[in-house]
């Protein structure tokens, strides 16, 4: 039976724009909708699990061994009836298990895959364009399910650039792809390139027995997808073109090069596969012309709707009411002037992608005032806006003194494992301050002071986090400062 959940769509922009302007940004906030009655039956689900067994894989020994036990660790987590394939990659792709054809999860097939999954050999190079090749080839055979390859690597590509997006443009829209970095020799900017494609998240596996978690929670992750795909239908009026559509929560990943166009006025975005619990922003900037268009009355020049890919089907179907994007020019200066708050907090969320990727290129390069700066420049957005994943990131790399002023140093030693973490995860976003109940800390009782366990800085009970260091008020910290990763 044809069940589709419904989904949410809210619009969030400034209509008001001076007769100068041309660039209209609006918030897109999609939520998926629990019409079901409980007792529907989960959706056919598959799942390929790319493992990097080049021979860098084996220095030192720990890192084969890890992706062994991460690999059993996510077959054990399958659901009954999931499909699934381990596939070790590294100059070719072995079809490790099954033989063929994706095996159906159950007692037996189960035990066979992670007692295979137990020898696995490193050996060879790294060509990640036939892992994915491979993976797609076997996603295929399920086109109604809800399809997912994980990728392991500890190197980087060994081939040109232009194959690889040869082979992600052959692979977009077909399935979902999460990728993580074993190591430090991988590429942050080839995982972030694989993922944004294919519409997943890429992260850093700092410490090799964290990886068997990691496949597990990413495992069961996929097992809770119920839609396979919901895609965003922009319609443009004439007069508009369209600039870009990015997510811009819970990660940052730019959707504008992989569409499909619908006719001359409308084009379609895949976002990929969604679970109950899911909940996402993007952002959308329109190109909007003047020219002829009347002042001070609203003019609808674009429209928004969503449609969604059922669990058993392979068409999209309009989910939810369309959302007009209205244009208001005017020659108030104080109208115009005015910026979206959800807007102006998601440009503040890519100044801090762009930092944490400019400060990790300019430490590369031995350019160590402007790494710091940079640095400087993504703490202090990030404790501005409650981005509390980035300051754990960026702690591994600085000492913070003075987090609302920007004021970093560069901690001696820095290890690459933490250099990828920060690199690869520095398109993690949080949502406004203002959606979220903090909003009433300001306007209701204050508690007692708070005091940071990072610094010891005392701050007033309204706070959330330290002005000193930027540490989280109230948070419990891992020995590293840190999170997980």
């Amino acid at each position: 039976m044809d069940a589709r959940p419904g989904f949410d769509l809210k619009v969030s922009q400034e209509s008001y724009l001076s007769t100068h302007d041309s660039a209209m940004h609006a918030i897109l906030t999609v939520a998926i909708r629990d019409l079901g009655t409980g007792s529907e039956a989960a959706p056919e689900a598959a799942q390929v699990i790319l493992v990097d067994c080049s021979g860098s894989m084996s220095v030192p020994p720990t890192k084969i061994e890890a992706a062994r036990r991460a690999t059993a660790a996510a077959i054990d987590t399958l659901r009954e009836g999931a499909y699934f394939a381990i596939v070790a990659g590294n100059d070719d792709v072995v079809m490790t298990y099954p033989s063929v054809h994706m095996a159906k999860a159950d007692a037996h097939t189960k035990a066979e895959a992670k007692a295979i999954a137990e020898r696995l050999v490193a050996s060879g190079g790294t060509t990640m364009s036939a892992w994915l090749t491979r993976a797609r080839e076997l996603l295929d055979e399920h086109p109604t399910a809800v399809r997912h390859a994980l990728l392991l690597t500890d190197g980087k590509n060994q081939e040109g650039l232009q194959h690889l997006d040869h082979v992600l443009d052959e692979c977009a829209g077909r399935f979902v792809c999460d990728a993580r970095g074993i190591g430090s020799d991988w590429e942050p900017k080839e995982l972030r390139r694989i993922v944004e494609v294919l519409r997943g998240h890429a992260d850093a596996v700092r410490v090799n027995s964290e990886l068997e978690a990691d496949f597990q929670q990413i495992t069961e992750t996929v097992m809770g997808k119920v839609v396979p795909d919901v895609r965003i239908r922009v319609t443009l009026m004439p007069g508009t073109r369209l600039l870009f559509l990015k997510q811009v929560f819970p990660t940052e990943l730019d959707l504008t090069e992989h569409h499909t166009v619908l006719d001359e006025h409308t084009v379609e975005f895949s976002t990929g596969s969604w679970g109950w619990q899911d909940s996402r922003d993007y952002q959308l900037c329109l190109a909007v012309d003047h020219e002829g268009r009347p002042q001070e009355e609203d003019i609808q020049v674009a429209v928004v709707e969503l449609a969604s890919v059922a669990a058993g089907t392979t068409d999209a179907q309009r989910c939810g009411a369309p959302s007009p994007i209205v244009v208001h020019w005017t020659d108030d200066l104080i109208r115009s002037s005015r910026v979206d708050p959800k807007v102006a907090h998601y440009t503040g969320q890519a100044e801090i992608n762009r930092a944490v990727t400019a400060g990790c290129a300019a430490f590369d390069e031995g350019k160590l005032d402007e790494a710091a700066q940079e640095w400087g420049c993504a703490v202090k957005l990030a404790a501005e806006s409650g981005n509390a994943e980035i300051l754990r990131r960026m702690r591994r790399l600085v000492d913070i003194s003075d987090a609302a002023e920007g004021k970093v140093t560069i901690k001696p030693g820095l290890q690459a494992g933490d250099l990828h973490s920060a690199a690869i995860g520095s398109n993690i976003s949080t949502r406004s301050l203002a959606s979220h109940a903090g909003t009433a800390r300001e306007s209701g009782p204050v508690g007692p002071d708070r005091t940071c366990a990072v610094c010891s800085r005392v701050s007033p009970g309204k706070a959330t986090y330290c002005g000193e260091c930027g540490q989280l008020l109230g948070e419990q910290n891992e020995p590293d400062g840190g999170q997980r990763r």
